[in-house]
């Protein structure tokens, strides 16, 4: 679904906090849900997104304006087709997203992510038994892995650097940082 659980999102805000990133790729936003979140606490955020349902785009207004600030740089499009200049920035966060994708092509995003010069990389998945099909005629909410926490924790070390965890009863989040 485009929305998001709750769980986790005050242990992300509380990274989010300390890293201050003044540039974002949020990969698969949906609602926007990481932008409504993070943007308050530091403004001037350059914020890019990726998102492969175009009409999630115009549903929840995604694209920033005078007076509602979303996204300033909008890219519509499957991300394992994007340009990896997008994966350069502070922070791209994969927020309930590497579900919707094949195992390999989510551990292949987050190595792209790392390789292309991510600096932090946010990740949050459901940890527990999660079946989804198709939602309100959008075939990409369909979810392709079940991720096991021990997995990803495993996934997100390869990547080296720093590895920080919050596990929830429901989802899983990972805050990767460049620094070891």
């Amino acid at each position: 679904m485009p929305t998001s659980d709750a769980e986790g999102k005050d242990w992300s805000l509380e990274k989010f906090r300390y890293h201050l990133p003044n540039t974002v790729t949020d990969v698969g936003p949906g609602e926007g849900t990481y932008a409504k979140l993070f943007r308050p606490v530091h403004e001037g955020v350059w914020w890019t997104c990726i998102e492969v349902h175009g009409p999630y785009v115009k549903r929840f207004r995604l694209k920033s304006t005078k007076t509602r600030r979303m996204y300033d740089e909008i890219h519509v499009e499957d991300v394992r087709e994007s340009e990896d200049h997008l994966f350069y920035r502070d922070l791209v966060i994969f927020g309930d997203l590497l579900e919707h994708v094949e195992r390999d092509d989510a551990v292949a995003l987050l190595q792209r992510a790392e390789a292309a010069g991510a600096w932090n990389i946010l990740v949050s998945v459901p940890i527990v038994d999660s079946p989804q099909g198709e939602v309100d005629g959008n075939p990409h909410e369909a979810h392709l892995h079940q991720w096991d926490a021990d997995d990803m924790d495993a996934v997100m070390a390869g990547l080296g650097g720093k590895v920080e965890t919050m596990r929830g009863s429901t989802l899983g989040v990972w805050w990767w940082n460049r620094n070891a």
